[in-house]
């Protein structure tokens, strides 16, 4: 999207200059704001032209059915799928009974600018009526970071070349019409009307419409109040419509030359699967009463006191290229909307910008996600996790009904049950019960949270160890197999000893024996004893990793070197995506990965590889990585780094960084890649940064740069301090902004870090092997020249807009 002329890079925000509406429904996700409880999507104020219309609530889902060919024992019997909830952000105008609708009459002006710092999404439109009268209008839209409940509008409106009548209708709608579904898999199912009335409510300037689900059982209330400034003839009124899924304020007032007309709209949303109708409609007039004695300007302060903290906690500065620079700011952004204010709810794939994947929270949540917030915001993992731990009971339930003990957690979810239709892909990726517990160790070495490792970590631990040893086996020779799993790569399905799964596996067993030693009272009534954590370790100990030795290579599963190899010479470009143009059967027997799988264990688990390894491993499964999935380019950013391929690395960041700015995958439009977007950070921190945190309780970092970039500099929050790393030619510098004194590891040594005394170390150079190939093409896009002293010179300052 940024590559078209309407769209200028800037540090510190995304600004739109003129409005295209070809690319209306991507520029509704990219503007979209969240907090991890309520969701807008950056629809136009006036409702209409739209793309995808979109307000959502996290956790708020319908049931659907999940049609079988042919039944199956331990299929799912029902899809979840996220809803389109109340729209409060609806206000239409007409200027002298002409509807302000940008299809019609003469646009003069129209910019959009979303604001990282502050949090803000500014409209300003300048357009003439087909009778010729001459509006100007602005907007700000905010959704708080501060009160979880609360988003807000303020609406302005002037005449530009005469007296004119204005009328403002601002709106609560339900079961807004949708577009038509496509075939893609990775789109949401469209559900006709799925909230039924259950009551609505105007009351001077306040509204409110409550609905419920038919299937789901859940309510869902939304009430708006408002503020108005006007000329002193202007006149209120309010009236809902009898099908209770409308609800409208209507401001008339005749404006003359140099006045304004202003409305300031605060909107409360809620939603209980327990509560009574009077209760939910309590609480959400309750968090309106409480944003509009706020005030918006409060509500303002509020947000960029959350953000300049935010901000001081996880910035990356890169100099060498301005579109990187703005990529990693709106990504950052974007992930801490889609996990902020969660609160102990999923974290869905698209967060809460669109219906993509039907709102599904997936393994992308724990394995690229919950990373960058647990270095930049921590508290928000906690939250995230406590989601898992509540959902453990079904996760049990789940491995009970496959025969297994401990907790088998879904592949895809909102509700923690598991609702994927396609079993090869969904249940059969066990690792996801790993990635949960790498989740947990993460956070717990990351914070010192002994309360939250006692309450929850431990929990979890234990029960996925105990998941990992009923589903693996000792062979004859004592080896620890687990067989008929799926890996990272969807393109390889029922493999037996998948490396990445088994190497997560024995990390999860460590880990839960370990936390079991340090908590023998939590441990005893969890019924853990010293024989189980035993059998955790002796399997740890004995598990098998494929390896072929006559290539010299890690097997990406038990046989997987020996299929055959995908023909990539005579696959057109346009057959790729390769799950929506061939047939399962013939993908799962080829050699053909989808994403980073091994690649992907290199860089969590690279102590289980030495140097030589990841060179040579790296450089055969290049050859094989189509990345049909977005969550490949940062995993293969983060290993070409290590290994010495600069120039692929900083291909591979261009790649993951711009996924969605220049909607990569031609999906954009349903939402968001969350997981794309922290891969932003991954690809940069974990990659050029060198970043390891290998549970050992210290940080480690290797870093170096491309050639194309002069400077990269990140915080990351650790154990209660923040260290600043920079990073220029041939010199890392730490520095620890905060905190008491932080031994970490540079490259091979360690390192002590004092309060407020920077820490220069050399980077030592590295001389990689021949370039690998990557599939005909399938190479990342190439990015531009190498930076100028004129890049390391700030942008615009996006505050200008507020």
């Amino acid at each position: 999207m940024i590559t078209h002329p309407a769209y200028l890079v800037d540090p510190w925000c995304l600004r739109e200059t003129e409005l295209n509406l070809d690319v209306l429904s991507q520029s509704e996700s990219v503007f979209a704001l969240a907090n991890g409880h309520v969701g807008w999507r950056g629809n136009l104020d006036e409702g209409e032209p739209h793309g995808l219309p979109g307000a959502y609530l996290n956790g708020v889902f319908e049931f659907r059915p999940l049609p079988y060919a042919e039944a199956g024992y331990g299929y799912p019997e029902s899809g979840q799928s996220i809803i389109n909830v109340t729209n409060g952000k609806v206000i239409r105008l007409l200027v002298d009974d002409e509807p302000f609708d940008l299809r019609y009459g003469k646009l003069l002006r129209h910019e959009r600018v979303l604001d990282f710092r502050t949090g803000l999404l500014h409209r300003t439109a300048e357009w003439t009526s087909p009778s010729g009268r001459t509006v100007r209008v602005r907007s700000t839209r905010l959704v708080s970071f501060a009160q979880r409940a609360v988003a807000a509008v303020a609406y302005e409106v002037e005449p530009l070349d005469g007296d004119v009548r204005i009328v403002v209708q601002s709106e609560l709608v339900t079961n807004e019409a949708l577009p038509e579904n496509g075939t893609d898999p990775r789109t949401a199912a469209r559900l006709k009307d799925p909230l039924v009335p259950e009551q609505h409510a105007v009351n001077g300037t306040r509204m409110r419409l409550l609905h419920c689900t038919a299937r789901s059982g859940l309510k869902i209330a939304v009430s708006a109040d408002h503020v108005v400034d006007g000329p002193e003839k202007t006149e209120i009124s309010a009236e809902a419509e009898t099908d209770g899924n409308l609800v409208r304020l209507t401001v008339a007032s005749p404006l003359e030359t140099g006045q304004r007309l202003r409305m300031e709209k605060f909107v409360a949303h809620g939603w209980s699967a327990a509560r009574s109708v009077s209760a939910v409609h309590d609480q959400v007039d309750a968090a309106l009463a409480g944003a509009k004695s706020t005030g918006w300007a409060g509500l303002l302060d509020e947000q960029r006191g959350f953000l300049d903290d935010f901000w001081s906690r996880a910035d990356v500065e890169v100099a060498g290229d301005a579109e990187i620079q703005q990529a990693v700011r709106f990504a950052l952004f974007h992930v801490l909307q889609a996990g902020a204010r969660g609160e102990a709810r999923a974290l869905p794939a698209k967060g809460l910008t669109g219906p993509g994947y039907d709102g599904h929270c997936f393994w992308d949540t724990e394995s690229f996600v919950l990373p960058v917030l647990t270095y930049t915001a921590p508290q928000a993992v906690d939250q995230a996790l406590r989601w898992r731990h509540s959902t453990l009971p079904a996760a049990q339930e789940r491995a009970r009904q496959l025969g297994l003990k401990g907790a088998a957690f879904p592949w895809r979810t909102i509700n923690g049950d598991e609702c994927s239709a396609y079993w090869p892909a969904g249940t059969a990726a066990f690792h996801i019960n790993a990635d949960i517990a790498d989740a947990v160790v993460r956070y717990v070495s990351a914070t010192d949270d002994e309360a939250f490792e006692k309450e929850v970590g431990l929990p979890l631990l234990v029960q996925t160890a105990r998941l990992w040893r009923s589903l693996g086996h000792h062979d004859h020779h004592g080896d620890f197999h687990i067989d008929g799993v799926t890996g990272p790569d969807e393109y390889s399905a029922i493999a037996d000893d998948n490396v990445y799964t088994n190497l997560m596996a024995q990390h999860n067993l460590r880990a839960a024996a370990d936390a079991a030693e340090r908590h023998p009272d939590v441990a005893e009534a969890l019924d853990v004893d010293d024989e189980e954590t035993a059998a955790w370790r002796d399997a740890a100990a004995r598990m098998a990793l494929p390896y072929n030795a006559e290539l010299g290579v890690h097997e990406q599963d038990n046989g997987y070197t020996g299929h055959q190899m995908w023909d990539f010479a005579h696959t057109r470009e346009d057959h790729y995506p390769l799950m929506l143009n061939f047939p399962y059967f013939d993908i799962y027997r080829k050699q053909v990965v989808k994403q980073a799988d091994l690649v992907l264990a290199m860089v969590v688990r690279g102590h289980a590889f030495t140097r030589e390894q990841k060179e040579r491993n790296f450089a055969y499964y290049e050859q094989l990585t189509v990345r049909d999935s977005s969550l490949s380019a940062c995993s293969q950013a983060a290993m070409a780094a290590e290994v010495g391929h600069m120039r692929l690395a900083y291909d591979y960041l261009g790649e993951a960084a711009m996924m969605d700015l220049f909607d990569l995958e031609g999906n954009t439009r349903d939402g968001l890649h969350i997981a794309s977007l922290a891969g932003t950070w991954f690809a940069l921190v974990m990659g050029f940064g060198g970043m390891r945190d290998h549970s050992s309780g210290c940080l480690a970092f290797s870093p170096r740069l491309p050639e194309q970039l002069g400077r990269l500099a990140f915080v990351v929050q650790v154990r209660g301090r923040r260290l600043r790393v920079e990073i220029t030619g041939t010199t890392a510098t730490y520095t620890l902004l905060e905190g008491e004194a932080l031994t970490i590891r540079h490259c091979d040594e360690t390192l002590t870090v004092p309060p407020g005394v920077p820490q220069s170390c050399r980077v030592p150079e590295l001389t990689p092997g021949p370039a690998p190939e990557q599939p005909p093409g399938r190479a990342p896009a190439h990015r531009g020249a190498a930076w100028s002293t004129a890049d390391l010179q700030p942008a615009s300052d996006a505050r200008d807009h507020g």
